[in-house]
């Protein structure tokens, strides 16, 4: 873990069901949380297009759908995938330890495709 990096106990293991989406305030910024398939990712809860809540949005899969213009973001990279939305999302490393979900946060960038 870089150094530089602050964790965050959020919520158990449980309150975030099989492919869905929950937002959490985490360090003073409002975070996505997500659980698909069993896996967990945290992204800023704020669309970069339109500052509408993406946990009010819809999970297809591994992409989110923002409610307010139905631009997307591929969740694990926080890349865009669906216009109007161009600015990536920040993402955020998870943790599942003794049953309850960790964020680290600054955020890191996704370098893999």
């Amino acid at each position: 873990m870089p150094m530089s990096e602050t964790e965050y106990l959020v919520c158990g293991i449980g309150d975030v069901p099989v492919n869905a989406i929950r937002r959490f305030e985490v360090g003073g910024r409002a975070i996505a949380l997500y659980n698909i398939d069993g896996r967990l990712y945290a992204t800023d809860d704020t669309c970069t297009h339109g500052l509408s809540s993406l946990s009010a949005g819809e999970l297809d899969g591994d992409v989110v759908e923002c409610s307010l213009h139905f631009g997307a973001f591929h969740v694990p990279t926080g890349k865009p995938v669906g216009a109007p939305c161009s600015v990536p999302l920040q993402v955020y490393r998870t943790e599942v330890k003794d049953g309850e979900v960790r964020i680290f946060q600054n955020p890191i960038k996704e370098s893999q495709s």
